[in-house]
């Protein structure tokens, strides 16, 4: 379709789809008749085109009709819903902009529509009553977001931090008010109790000037290595505090940045000095589902790769955060705590240790809050689908410990997935916290049509109350991070993980027609890296880790059966064919061994070594990964893939797994990463650091990881068939000319070493966390006016969701939650939620009652009632 034409920024697709339609008006008419010939259904592009294919049999005029206008427009459609005689369009020309369309089969009129409308259509399909009930509640985050600057261009998304930058600039530039704004804030600063960087001597624009410029004067003629204690007498005199710089040298540098600032403020000035600038020495990090832990943990449910970033990210802070401290000439210890869950059947691991200090670091922490119950604390391990009824009451425990450990608040909380993040949401809120947050996967675009699958999903995923969660902490946060811009906005082919959530319809439940914007500056893309001391290229001798060789040996060549290993490898010469992920449906490492087991040609040229779940599916208590397992045996005896196939169970020590990479390149294998899709790929980062080729899936992350045929290779996990060829083709290649496969490995490693470091993401994120502690000062009454918005939503459906979700007892199987009860609310939900604007604007109003904040602890109905109840009666008032 590269040869399809265009259509300039200007041109809608309503406008342009009459002409388009109009060129090939007889087949259309055939094509759309086919279309509403089955009822109402939802169709995806390929749907579209194959039967387009099946009514235009003439290839010459089926390239025709694609190649020209309309082929364009049907290849920016991501979904089209099906309601005879109308078919609803969902089309989006560049990430981030959709635009929406209905067309009469009939007569194949075109009509531009809402994105309200549009979910109706999709509404239609399953629930025709919800879709006609002009009461069903609509999430709109847009309207309380009107004045909240946002990016206009695609290219932009993910560079939120620079754009903040950009704006700061022009806002200082033409107010003095915003300066003196600036002023204020670092008035401010302190560190427990004690006043950072000025005091209240310089309390305007013009003394703070003044003093700069005979500051930098006193120490301009000062040895550059000056220590601060030198002068800091003098400089307290002036109305300066600590925190300038270690020395002579730091300090004039920061104060004639700062006066650039004041004077003629620029971007990278800007980012300059908040980088510099004493604001985190205390961060707190949630990452509450799965067995979070340091050794022994890798493999069990729910705990993967998260556990892997969050750990490597602490060390980096901490790193970082020493480093920035003492250029600042302070002498405070920073403190990480990394906030999980205390699980007291621990299965033989440390999570039923309440405090554990992280390796490589002096500061930092594990603090470990059991989920409880009526009942006293819940013992078992709770599935992240599961997790939501022990969110609040968690939230308010770890909170209570958190400030008593810290003797105070934090100054940045980061949540990690949706449950991380609706804890840190909760506390953030509650303390006055400027909150980050990481999504790692948002459940949501890992299954097609989840939104309106909602009755199918719900009773085994309980998707209502993740998809609800979702929006709220994403609508919490200050800042987003992100692995890649497809996380965000996705590729030209396929939207991004939080672009999906903008507007989408959980029918029966609410229909969200504004639920974030991919355009917010509070996006910023921010790549991890892996562990370099324990991620190392192969060739390093030297650094090989040589004890870990006759474990690896016998874990994969032995030909015997035991809990550790099944399967064997007869021909051991063979290169191996390498994957280590966890058992679940998305992570698709049963696809790829039928894959292999289809492909003759690629069982001829390597060997497969899976690593991941274990072999029992009755052990295991996750439900995606029993029946993983169970399909793993299924695979093995179909395709009778004994003696090319070793089934390794999931591996926790990651010194003896990344010796495990370093030897599958020593075979000269290559690892592969086929998920359905990947938000990021820290095993991607791992095998390429380690010198292993590496094929990975085109779905999200890794797609930005890999430069396809240069440093890597791309593959797509719904095409088994091309996948497998391609990685054919590369070992043909490499038995041809054996340096093919040194190429690859030696520009994975230069790849990695040019993008993808800790130290480089460690300085982006503390700079976050620094600018935007600024910037929510700058937009305090839109902060607390969207506050009011997501907490209404909170009280008013989150918490009734949850409800739902049974509440684990101790040895209890868990069981699948009847059918929500249908009950019509005292007032609206959909008008409580639209009328929060205005409630906003009347606590502001003299003589108006005062609506209290919605806590997040326990309410009866009663109490949600009055609130309602509340709002209808300040609205009375004001409208009398």
């Amino acid at each position: 379709m590269a040869s399809s034409p265009a259509l300039k920024r200007s041109d809608s697709i309503a406008d342009s789809m009459p002409e388009a339609l109009r060129q090939s008006r007889y087949h259309m008419k055939k094509c759309f008749a086919k279309y509403i010939a089955q009822g109402k259904r939802m169709m995806k592009l390929h749907n579209l085109m194959d039967e387009l294919e099946k009514v235009i049999d003439d290839p010459a005029e089926r390239s025709h009709v694609l190649e020209g206008l309309l082929g364009y427009i049907l290849c920016t459609t991501m979904e089209a819903a099906v309601v005879p005689p109308y078919l609803a369009f969902a089309t989006r020309q560049n990430p981030g902009f959709w635009e929406y369309v209905k067309v009469n089969a009939n007569d194949l009129s075109v009509e531009g529509i809402t994105a309200t409308e549009y979910l109706k259509f999709k509404e239609m399909i399953v629930d025709e009553n919800w879709a006609k009930d002009e009461y069903a509640l609509e999430i709109d985050f847009g309207a309380v977001d009107f004045s909240t600057p946002r990016l206009t261009l695609s290219s932009s998304i993910g560079y939120g931090l620079s754009y903040v930058s950009k704006f700061l600039t022009s806002k200082l530039n033409a107010s003095s008010t915003s300066v003196q704004g600036l002023v204020d804030y670092l008035l401010t600063l302190n560190h427990q109790g004690d006043k950072l960087m000025i005091n209240e001597t310089l309390s305007t624009v013009s003394k703070l000037q003044a003093a700069l410029v005979v500051a930098e004067a006193s120490i301009s003629s000062l040895p550059t290595d000056t220590p601060y204690q030198s002068f800091e007498l003098r400089f307290k005199q002036w109305g300066f505090e600590k925190g300038w710089g270690d020395t002579a040298e730091r300090v004039r540098d920061t104060m004639r940045t700062l006066s650039e600032v004041l004077q003629a403020p620029d971007p990278l000035n800007i980012e300059k000095f908040f980088g510099r600038v004493p604001t985190v020495f205390n961060i707190v990090l949630f990452s509450v589902h799965g067995y979070f832990g340091q050794a022994d943990v890798l493999g069990l449910p729910d705990t993967g790769g998260q556990v892997v970033y969050v750990l490597d990210q602490v060390v980096a802070f901490e790193e970082e955060m020493l480093q920035r401290i003492k250029q600042q000439g302070l002498n405070a210890k920073p403190q990480i705590l990394v906030v999980s869950r205390l699980i007291p059947d621990a299965k033989g691991t440390k999570c039923n240790q309440e405090l554990e200090p992280i390796k490589n670091t002096k500061h930092s922490h594990i603090l470990r809050i059991p989920f409880r119950t009526e009942k006293g604390v819940l013992n078992q391990w709770v599935s992240r689908f599961d997790i939501y009824p022990y969110l609040e009451r968690y939230t308010q425990d770890a909170s209570d410990k958190i400030i008593e450990l810290m003797e105070g608040k934090p100054d940045l909380i980061i949540g990690n997935y949706t449950d991380g993040n609706l804890v840190a949401s909760l506390m953030a809120r509650k303390l006055g916290i400027t909150l980050g947050t990481i999504a790692h996967a948002l459940e949501k675009t890992k299954y097609e049509d989840s939104d309106i699958k909602l009755k199918e999903l719900d009773p085994k995923y309980h998707f209502s109350c993740q998809f609800t969660a979702d929006l709220i902490a994403m609508n919490s946060a200050d800042f987003v991070i992100t692995s890649t811009y497809q996380e965000i906005a996705g590729s030209k082919d396929r939207p991004g993980q939080y672009e999906s959530h903008s507007a989408f319809t959980l029918p029966g439940l609410f229909r969200v027609v504004s639920g974030i914007s991919v355009f917010d500056p509070k996006f910023n893309i921010a790549a991890p890296g892996a562990d370099q001391s324990v991620y190392f290229p192969y060739t390093e001798k030297q650094k090989r880790l040589t004890n870990f060789r006759p474990a690896i040996e016998e874990l994969l060549f032995s030909k015997v059966d035991n809990d550790e290993h099944i399967g064997y490898l007869e021909e051991r010469k063979k290169p191996i064919l390498f994957t280590m992920a966890r058992l679940d449906t998305v992570k698709n490492t049963t696809g790829l061994a039928e894959w292999y087991g289809k492909n003759k040609r690629l069982r001829s040229l390597v060997n497969l070594v899976v690593v991941g779940g274990s072999f029992d599916p009755t052990k295991s208590k996750d439900r995606e990964e029993a029946a993983e397992i169970k399909k793993m045996h299924m695979l093995i005896e179909k395709y009778q893939l004994k003696g090319q196939i070793r089934w390794i169970a999931a591996q926790t020590d990651r010194y003896r797994n990344s010796e495990l990479y370093r030897t599958v390149a020593d075979s000269k294998g290559a690892f592969v990463q086929p998920a359905l899709y990947e938000a990021f790929g820290l095993t991607v980062i791992e095998a390429m650091n380690c010198g292993l080729p590496t094929f990975a899936t085109n779905q999200g992350g890794p797609a930005e990881i890999i430069i396809d045929g240069v440093s890597g290779f791309h593959i797509d996990p719904n095409n088994g068939d091309e996948s497998s060829n391609k990685i054919v083709n590369f070992f043909q290649k490499c038995k041809e000319d054996p340096e093919h496969w040194n190429r690859i490995s030696a520009q994975g490693l230069k790849r990695i070493y040019e993008c993808y470091t800790w130290k480089i993401y460690a300085n982006k994120v503390l700079n976050m966390g620094s600018l935007y502690t600024f910037w929510r000062t700058l937009y305090k009454d839109q902060k607390q006016a969207k506050q009011r918005y997501v907490e209404t939503f909170y009280n008013l459906e989150f918490r009734n969701l949850v409800k739902d979700v049974p509440v684990k007892k101790d040895d209890e199987t868990p069981q699948v939650p009847k059918e929500r009860a249908k009950v019509k609310p005292l007032i609206s939900q959909r008008h409580a939620l639209n009328l929060l604007p205005t409630v906003v604007w009347i606590i502001e109003q003299p003589g108006m009652i005062l609506v209290p904040p919605l806590s997040t602890e326990t309410h009866t109905n009663k109490e949600s009632v009055t609130f309602s109840s509340v709002v209808c009666n300040s609205i009375s008032r004001q409208n009398k």
